[in-house]
């Protein structure tokens, strides 16, 4: 099984994290699934008050992100949380949601002794109509003044916004 490793270690401005700051989301095809295992820091956010499973506004909290774009523009965007939440959404376009809180098999694993959380979703192929072919990957975590954005690859701005499909580097699995 070929997997690829995408590394969450720049601000959303370019600066480099510290290597004990990254997240990684290691990416590989299972049959029916593409399955996503995620090892990253632990902030110790609040969790969401919503009931573990689909939580709209689940980027607010502390979460790792993947958006994956397809062949014929439309995109993925997979948020997971370390308290077990999570949200699966489907785009047209830019913040043109077509579907959300879809199925997703997700069991995270916090450690407060090493300080980092850690766990394995799985989203259904499917959910996958056309090749991907451009990715970006994503950590939020701290509250207020202390959040902080971090990405895999950096996007043009003033201020935070993942929602820039056209500027994510090449799909790599």
């Amino acid at each position: 099984m070929s997997s690829v490793v995408l590394v969450v270690g720049r601000e959303w401005d370019g600066r480099s994290v510290p290597r004990g700051e990254r997240a990684e989301l290691r990416l590989s095809w299972e049959d029916a699934h593409l399955r996503v295992d995620v090892d990253a820091p632990y902030a110790g956010d609040p969790a969401p008050t919503a009931p573990i499973g689909p939580t709209p506004g689940l980027w607010e909290h502390e979460v790792v992100e993947l958006f994956v774009v397809l062949e014929d523009g439309r995109y993925v965007e997979l948020e997971l949380s370390p308290h077990g939440h999570h949200l699966l959404l489907t785009l047209s376009g830019v913040r043109t949601i077509d579907q959300q809180g879809l199925p997703v098999e997700w069991s995270p694993r916090v450690d407060t002794a090493t300080g980092r959380w850690t766990g394995t979703a799985r989203v259904a192929r499917t959910l996958f109509p056309s090749r991907p072919v451009r990715c970006n990957a994503f950590r939020l975590a701290g509250i207020g003044a202390a959040r902080r954005y971090q990405v895999m690859a950096p996007l043009p701005g003033e201020r935070p916004d993942f929602h820039q499909p056209d500027h994510f580097p090449p799909w790599m699995l």
